[in-house]
């Protein structure tokens, strides 16, 4: 596949991911003051978003939609090393189109910014177990019996990440900047971003040494 349609395909996806994520918090709270239904209905809709996404992409761009994946894919699994800059810079400008079209949808400000400070060192542990977890799904049942599970157990592992982290799971450096340009449920204020990317990098690197010891590194 080429490369430009690759790169599409993950700006396309995580732009679609975003419209799920920011869209369904945005009417969570248009519909309800109840934050155990607002955080139960944004869990619901990027579940499903996310499976299907992956269904439709994977077999184009791998249906990363995430840096840290794509740094991961590129150590365990061969891919060029040159591919991370570019797939990260896709999946990001797709994202934050991804927030702009959400925000429109419901009469926001196209690119926020968010207020909605994420810090603290609970926080900053909770983004570290769902960043982990996720890199630890993706490769351990990619290698395992059932590849073809990917995507259920990818979303349900993000889904699940919502209710016992403490961060809410963002898991991915792409969707963490796109959430800072909605001021909303899913929102996360620009001074927090730092910190969850950093959290985030150290769990690649946490995951990688787990890994390591389940996982054979593909070659050329």
């Amino acid at each position: 596949m080429k490369m430009s349609k690759r790169l599409f395909a993950e700006a396309l996806g995580t732009c679609i991911l975003i419209i799920s994520v920011v869209g369904s918090g945005i009417m969570a709270t248009n519909l309800t003051d109840d934050v155990a239904l607002q955080l139960l209905a944004n869990a619901g809709a990027t579940v499903g978003a996310l499976i299907a996404l992956i269904l439709m992409f994977g077999a184009i761009s791998g249906a990363h939609f995430n840096p840290v994946v794509t740094a991961a894919t590129c150590f365990f699994d061969a891919r060029p090393w040159r591919e991370l800059l570019p797939y990260a810079i896709s999946q990001t400008i797709g994202g934050v189109i991804g927030a702009a079209i959400a925000n429109s949808m419901f009469g926001l400000d196209i690119l926020g910014p968010s207020t909605k400070i994420r810090e603290g060192s609970g926080i900053w542990l909770g983004e570290i177990v769902a960043t982990v977890g996720l890199l630890l799904v993706i490769f351990l049942v990619a290698r395992g019996p059932r590849p073809e599970s990917v995507p259920v157990a990818v979303g349900v592992w993000i889904g699940g990440a919502y209710w016992f982290t403490s961060s809410t799971s963002l898991a991915n450096p792409a969707v963490t900047i796109a959430r800072s340009f909605s001021e909303s449920f899913a929102g996360i204020a620009r001074e927090s971003v730092p910190m969850f990317i950093i959290m985030q990098l150290i769990s690649l690197l946490i995951a990688i040494f787990i890994l390591s010891a389940f996982v054979d590194r593909k070659t050329i």
